[in-house]
């Protein structure tokens, strides 16, 4: 008799806020999760309980201490040595990593699930659009490699948040599929997708030995409808955690704006309700080899990527503007959740950087939504059970 389950299980590595939890469940059930940030793992441990998380660097766990079979394994690994925003120490080795290589000792164990007959029929990387075109695409090449030498097919996404959620966030995602699974049809091309397969990626396969391009498979679920959320949408008048800038405030920062990001608020002074817009502080050069903290306003209606707080340049602030009333804050961390896709049951941490920290570093949930909808699903649902089951 064929043994059914209502769940699949699924282990969350790098689980962070567990973000991809959110977008996975109900549909399935994590059976483990791990991160090594005590204020991560309180955050994860409030909102999903901690039965079954453990909190420690990935490097000092053992496959003893992993379920007996999961059908997919989510590791948003870390992303700092591989962002524009980052030193560009890339991935490292399997012996020496920087942060980012992370990824080795996370697939040291994937390895060791292998040899045991209990690997994961599907393996989701999720990271930093940098991640493709760090050390000139060959980290990315290594990755689809380590995946493809253990017996998976390989492919990847770029997929932007903003059609999702009010964010703009484009975020690679590498999927490893067992090769005793088979890809529907419909879901893969034998070309790449421009939606979904950027000239970086493209370029990167060059990198590839012949096994991992023969495992390669260009990975092309339907294109998701665009969402019709505008700032405005999740914006609080009065947030609790953040005050709105004083007159003297709100003026300093519009005098760092340049003048195409002044006539941008000129623009939004003449519409007929008050709307809302994003400002970045950043760093620029200018004509005479010096530099300058710029004001960049998006006016779009949609965020900025959200960062974590590395100094105040990465911060996100709001500005509401109203005729000629011009409002400036800080973003909320409410807000910050909500460009994530999280509920407002979602129970935030109490310090506003911790929380603002926690959504810079998650993944955006109805993205998880729409692979798990789009791709994993529609491969794992061809079969009635897993292909390995754990003892009953």
């Amino acid at each position: 008799m064929k043994h059914k389950m209502n769940k699949r299980r699924f282990l969350e590595f790098f689980a962070g806020g567990g973000m991809a939890r959110a977008g996975l469940e109900p549909g399935w059930e994590c059976t483990f999760a791990n991160d090594f940030s005590l204020a991560k793992s309180s955050a994860y441990c409030i909102n999903w309980g901690g039965a079954h998380f453990v909190l420690c660097d990935v490097n000092d766990l053992t496959i003893d201490q992993l379920p007996d079979y999961a059908d997919l394994a989510w590791a948003s690994f870390p992303c700092q040595d591989l962002s524009l925003a980052g030193d560009a120490a890339g991935l490292g080795t399997i012996d020496h990593q920087t942060r980012s290589g992370a990824f080795w000792a996370f697939w040291r164990l994937i390895q060791q699930l292998a040899s045991e007959n209990r690997a994961p029929a599907l393996v989701v990387l999720e990271n930093v659009y940098g991640a493709l075109t760090s050390n000139g695409g060959r980290d990315f090449a290594a990755i689809c490699t380590a995946i493809a030498a253990e017996g998976y097919l390989v492919g990847s996404m770029v997929i932007d948040a903003k059609h999702f959620v009010p964010q703009s966030r484009p975020r690679l995602f590498i999927v490893g599929i067992r090769h005793e699974f088979d890809v529907p049809d419909h879901l893969v091309q034998t070309e790449p997708n421009p939606f979904w397969h950027p000239k970086a990626m493209q370029s990167a396969l060059s990198h590839f030995d012949t096994e991992t391009a023969s495992s390669w498979r260009w990975l092309s679920p339907p294109k998701p409808q665009f969402a019709d959320l505008k700032l405005d949408r999740i914006m609080i008048d009065d947030p609790d955690d953040v005050r709105w800038h004083s007159q003297t405030e709100t003026s300093s920062m519009l005098a760092k704006m340049s003048h195409a990001n002044l006539a941008k608020l000129e623009q939004m002074k003449q519409r007929d309700r008050p709307v809302y817009g994003t400002v970045y502080r950043r760093t620029r050069p200018l004509p005479n080899g010096q530099a300058a903290v710029r004001a960049e306003l998006r006016d779009d209606g949609i965020a900025g990527c959200l960062r974590t707080p590395g100094g105040g340049s990465s911060r996100q602030f709001v500005i509401r503007v109203d005729g000629e009333s011009v409002r400036t804050r800080l973003l909320s961390a409410r807000e910050a959740a909500r460009l994530m896709g999280l509920s407002d049951l979602y129970q935030l941490p109490l310090r506003y950087n911790d929380a603002y920290h926690l959504m810079g570093d998650g993944v955006v949930v109805p993205v998880v939504e729409f692979l798990d909808q789009q791709l994993l699903r529609p491969i794992l649902d061809q079969y009635d059970e897993p292909l390995l089951m754990a003892a009953e």
